[in-house]
């Protein structure tokens, strides 16, 4: 009678080289985007209490921290801004003098080979701190569009090689398309926030951009967790209306909502690995409980091996240190 035999998957497995040799998920910097705060000033260099190791920065100091990215290989930054002001409709959010559009011009002025990708949403700029314009107590989604839209060709004249609708306004990537079209960008790029659930995991965020609403939620406009064929559907909308890329966000808890995307859609597909993943990671690694640099990396593949093309990640920078 013949020996019974059984697979030897350890054989692949033995040697570090051996498990490089064969890994089917590689992680490359040039894919991770790195999210940066700005505020208005000069040499502003504050830190981020929620998210350890993330800071405020000025326009000029945005400039040394892309350059050190740059150097590093990540691909790209996604920009989010503090206003000196707010006000009901969020009309410092495109003032051709606005903190994000200063930082972007510097960007350019200095020649940083990084792609520039510039979010557009109202919340950090709004006094009421939703992602639109209110009416009788709700966000009226068509009146927030052409405000959306104007913020973005702003976004777009500044310099932004991508615009990144986050509002999750109906209609909002079709805004943009064609208000960015009419105004001389048609070379911009749309990333669609297609697929953004209201998720308890962005909290840091809230105190980073200070963005928190001052009464209700966002669960009327952004997506009901327990929802996932809804999430190909919102996809399946932005790319009809003209998104360049979509979003999955959060990254890590709707891991099946990104391999759902990647097998029904053949665009570029982005994942958020949103502040409170970072944050989670950075608390219990000061607490000793487990090692960040190993989470991280688990993490970051587990995105990637779901089907994300690129990932936008507050561990840009030390992971891409990491893979040097």
């Amino acid at each position: 009678m013949a020996e019974a035999r059984f697979a030897r998957f350890r054989r692949l497995r033995r040697t570090p080289g051996i498990r490089a040799l064969v890994r089917e998920v590689r992680l490359t910097p040039d894919r991770l985007v790195q999210p940066l705060f700005l505020r208005p000033g000069r040499r502003v260099r504050e830190p981020i209490p929620s998210l350890p190791g993330q800071e405020w920065v000025s326009p000029d100091e945005l400039v040394k921290d892309a350059e050190r990215l740059a150097g590093l290989g990540v691909g790209g930054v996604l920009l989010f801004g503090l206003p000196e002001g707010k006000d009901a409709e969020g009309s410092s959010a495109w003032r051709e003098d606005g903190v994000v559009q200063t930082g972007i011009r510097a960007l350019r002025g200095a020649g940083t080979p990084l792609v520039v990708l510039a979010d557009v949403c109202l919340c950090g700029y709004t006094d009421h701190g939703h992602c639109g314009v209110l009416k009788n107590g709700r966000v009226d989604n068509d009146e927030t569009l052409p405000l959306l839209a104007r913020m973005a060709v702003s976004l777009a004249e500044a310099g932004a090689d991508v615009v990144a609708p986050s509002a999750m306004m109906d209609g909002q990537v079709a805004a943009l398309r064609q208000a960015l079209d009419e105004a001389g960008g048609g070379d911009t790029a749309i990333m669609g926030y297609a697929a953004k659930y209201a998720s308890a995991f962005y909290g840091p965020f809230r105190e980073a951009a200070d963005s928190a609403p001052q009464e209700g939620d966002r669960r009327t406009y952004q997506m009901d967790p327990g929802q996932g064929r809804q999430a190909l559907a919102e996809i399946a909308a932005d790319l009809a209306e003209g998104a360049d890329i979509v979003m999955v966000k959060p990254a890590l808890a709707y891991l099946d909502v990104i391999r759902a995307a990647r097998e029904r859609f053949d665009a570029p597909l982005a994942a958020y690995s949103v502040s409170g993943e970072y944050a989670m990671t950075m608390a219990a690694a000061e607490r000793g409980w487990l090692d960040a640099r190993a989470a991280a990396t688990e993490t970051l593949t587990a995105i990637v091996r779901a089907g994300a093309d690129l990932v936008i990640t507050y561990f840009a920078r030390e992971a891409a240190g990491w893979m040097r």
